[in-house]
């Protein structure tokens, strides 16, 4: 026998809305169904966000009187999926700043779902007014939590959009880019703080070694291919930062002869006549020089 589908009248008003019932196998549409022709047509002449806003509150509405976990679990469905277009439109006021639309758009349909879940009609609010901020809120913490390559503190990842804001505001006002002071005074800031903003700024998002970048003769060589080739001296860093103190605790007299010699690329017999002793002397000094400081830099050797 054929199991009699249940009926339940929504609150708004709306007709009657035909739900599964519990254990059922087929899942049936919740549709209102206007009482006449006439309704029909004045809801076709609607505009479309009216229509959206009148169906929540019939879903939501029918989602008050449900006790069953699937059933309910499908109206959530059906809310968000109708409330969808809203959530996409909060997202794309957030495109440009760095991030995917297709990700933004993710972050608020994640958003719509918390909406839905928290949203309590009793309070007398529509639904819309409720999930706008929830919305928005989401999105914003997605920027402030995973947007930066590179995290600075809080205070400077809420700096940022004012900072952005006030800059376009400016250049209207002042027909040019404004300074960093005036950016300052405008938002009543330090000046330190607004240039730190913009250094961090620039580590919203790093660039890969791989990306292309346009050459000098219209080829498109990957950044990598850009850079030098590795600085030789880095490998003597180390050897140097060691010398530095050694030589700076020599005598004036030995400190010159090394200046001399390995500097200015003297030869031997004219350091010995810029210092009044013989070739020989310079000789023996320069090998005594350079056995201590060996030494004292690498004691084990």
């Amino acid at each position: 026998m054929a199991r009699t589908a249940k009926t339940t009248t929504s609150r708004s008003g709306g007709g009657l809305a035909e739900a599964t019932p519990p254990g059922s196998t087929a899942a049936v549409p919740l549709q209102a169904a206007p009482p006449t022709g006439e309704r029909t047509g004045e809801r076709a002449r609607r505009p479309e966000h009216s229509v959206v806003r009148e169906r929540t509150a019939e879903l939501f509405a029918a989602l008050a009187e449900q006790d069953d976990p699937t059933e309910r679990a499908r109206l959530h469905e059906r809310i968000t999926t109708l409330n969808l277009p809203m959530a996409f439109s909060i997202a794309h006021r957030y495109r440009g700043r760095g991030e995917d639309v297709e990700d933004l758009q993710q972050v608020a349909a994640v958003g719509l779902v918390k909406a839905v879940e928290a949203y309590d009609p009793a309070l007398g609010r529509e639904f819309a007014v409720f999930a706008v901020p929830t919305i928005s809120g989401e999105l914003k913490r997605h920027f402030r939590d995973k947007g930066w390559s590179i995290r600075p503190p809080r205070r400077l990842q809420e700096l940022r959009p004012r900072l952005s804001a006030a800059r376009t505001e400016l250049e209207q006002d002042l027909g040019r880019s404004p300074s960093i002071s005036e950016v300052a005074a405008h938002l009543g800031v330090d000046v330190e703080e607004v240039s730190e903003c913009m250094a961090a700024t620039e580590q919203y998002h790093l660039h890969s070694l791989d990306e292309l970048v346009a050459g000098t003769d219209g080829t498109r060589p990957s950044l990598l291919d850009t850079l030098g080739d590795l600085d030789a001296a880095l490998e003597s860093t180390a050897d140097h930062l060691t010398l530095a103190p050694l030589l700076a605790s020599l005598p004036e007299r030995d400190r010159r002869l090394l200046v001399l010699r390995f500097e200015r690329g003297w030869t031997q017999a004219r350091i010995a006549e810029d210092l009044g002793i013989s070739q020989m002397q310079v000789s023996r000094l320069l090998q005594a020089l350079l056995s201590r400081l060996r030494t004292a830099m690498d004691p084990a050797a």
